[in-house]
């Protein structure tokens, strides 16, 4: 009997989880992404890569100079859309994340630098590192270490009424979302012109993407 009640459980349970997976992603006002560049993004005229990378990702950390120099080989005929992906079982992931929408709030040419920071210093902010320190001393910290020098001091204001606000939270759970609905298991992760990679949560060095990106390119 009390294995039969507990069949039962989990098939509700199961069920729930279900109806909360088939939920309507929240539309965002703004297609999500950030474009590399600033460019203006033209599906169809340039080859698209979709990059999902968490800024406290070790692994995002290594895979994006090797995608953006290939990128930048190919100047106007490669494009990368920067979708940000808080991993969940990396603690400062969505701090980290909500820190760069807000911040692009102010001026969306802070991403990618912002990112970058955010790679050059993330061992301050790995799960072991900041065991011991409270959510707001962690957001203190990456405001003041990691935002503070991209953003500038005239901007702090702002930012920390952009990233306390739910715009920003909203944003970075679209994105983290967005990335589920498409199977997204981790960071990093690529797609190419809509087409997943497959195996592309380990790092692909610079050559691996010009083997990608040859083929494509010459048939433009």
């Amino acid at each position: 009997m009390v294995s039969r009640v507990s069949l039962l459980l989990l098939a509700v349970i199961g069920c729930w989880a279900c109806r909360g997976c088939l939920a309507q992603i929240p539309i965002p006002a703004r297609t999500d992404g950030f474009v590399y560049g600033g460019k203006p993004l033209e599906w169809g005229e340039t080859v698209v890569v979709e990059a999902f990378l968490d800024p406290v990702c070790r692994h995002s950390r290594h895979a994006w100079p090797e995608l953006k120099k290939a990128v930048e080989h190919y100047n106007s005929r490669v494009s990368v859309v920067l979708h940000l992906f808080p991993n969940s079982y990396h603690s400062n992931a969505l701090i980290g994340c909500r820190s760069i929408h807000a911040a692009s709030k102010l001026n969306r040419s802070f991403v990618y630098p912002l990112l970058e920071r955010f790679f050059k210093y993330q061992e301050g902010y790995y799960d072991e590192t900041t065991y011991t320190k409270s959510r707001s001393t962690v957001a203190d910290e990456i405001t003041n270490n990691i935002v503070v020098p991209i953003i500038g001091q005239a901007n702090l204001a702002a930012y920390k009424t952009g990233f306390n606000d739910s715009q920003s939270d909203q944003a970075a759970r679209i994105s983290f979302k967005n990335g589920c609905a498409r199977g997204v298991p981790g960071t990093p992760y690529f797609f190419v012109n809509g087409i997943p990679l497959s195996d592309s949560d380990s790092p692909l060095d610079f050559n691996e993407w010009i083997s990608i990106f040859d083929p494509l390119v010459a048939k433009m």
